[in-house]
């Protein structure tokens, strides 16, 4: 891609599957009859936006989602399950692909996430790949619950640029949510809307001209 050097990453339904329906289901399971408007891909309770920015904690959240329920009897452990169920997997040759492109840019991961997704990616990747980050796939990845920040808000993407010293004409931004495009946009990013499986990344780059 002309004069393209830094590409930002999402990683749910970009890099690694993540399936709404799924959690929808679970949550159904626990009570939540609203599941479909409570939790879903553009909008949903105000208590995931608190979470993927560290404004509760998972204790915090798990209360919440026992009041939505109105079960304070769910545990711990059906929560999360519930929870993580959202979390499907990724395909070694992304990793593979995500050095590839790394050799010819300058390449940031940036999710949207929470401190019990991220505990379960960590814990998957390092029974899996043998993976304890991605520190050799990314010059840096950024995690909204630790930033204190989400997408699509444009201060998350200005942090990134700032951190890295990057120009936002050269950079180009990749998320499966046209409303986090819309923010990178507003940015001054770049932007690509993944619409394609996660398993078909290789070929969305090709086609876009990235590698």
């Amino acid at each position: 891609m002309e004069k393209v050097k830094n590409i930002i990453f999402d990683y749910g339904n970009v890099i690694f599957e993540i399936n709404f329906k799924r959690t929808q289901a679970a949550l159904i399971q626990l009570g939540i009859t609203d599941a479909e408007h409570f939790f879903a891909h553009k909008n949903h309770n105000p208590l995931f936006d608190d979470f993927e920015i560290g404004g509760i904690t998972p204790a915090e959240f798990r209360a919440g989602i026992r009041a939505a329920a109105a079960n304070s009897a769910l545990t711990d452990a059906q929560i999360d399950e519930a929870w993580n169920s959202l979390l499907i997997g990724v395909s070694a040759q992304n990793h593979d692909v995500l050095l590839t492109v790394k050799e010819k840019y300058r390449t940031f991961l940036l999710s949207n996430n929470n401190e019990i997704h991220y505990n379960w990616i960590v814990n998957y990747l390092q029974k899996e790949f043998g993976l304890d980050n991605y520190n050799q796939h990314f010059e840096k990845a950024y995690f909204s619950q630790q930033m204190r920040l989400r997408k699509p808000n444009t201060n998350i993407f200005e942090q990134v640029i700032k951190e890295n010293n990057l120009n936002p004409a050269e950079t180009l931004f990749i998320d499966d949510s046209p409303q986090h495009i819309e923010g990178a946009k507003k940015a001054g990013l770049h932007a690509l809307l993944m619409d394609v499986h996660p398993e078909k990344l290789a070929d969305f780059l090709k086609q876009h001209g990235i590698i």
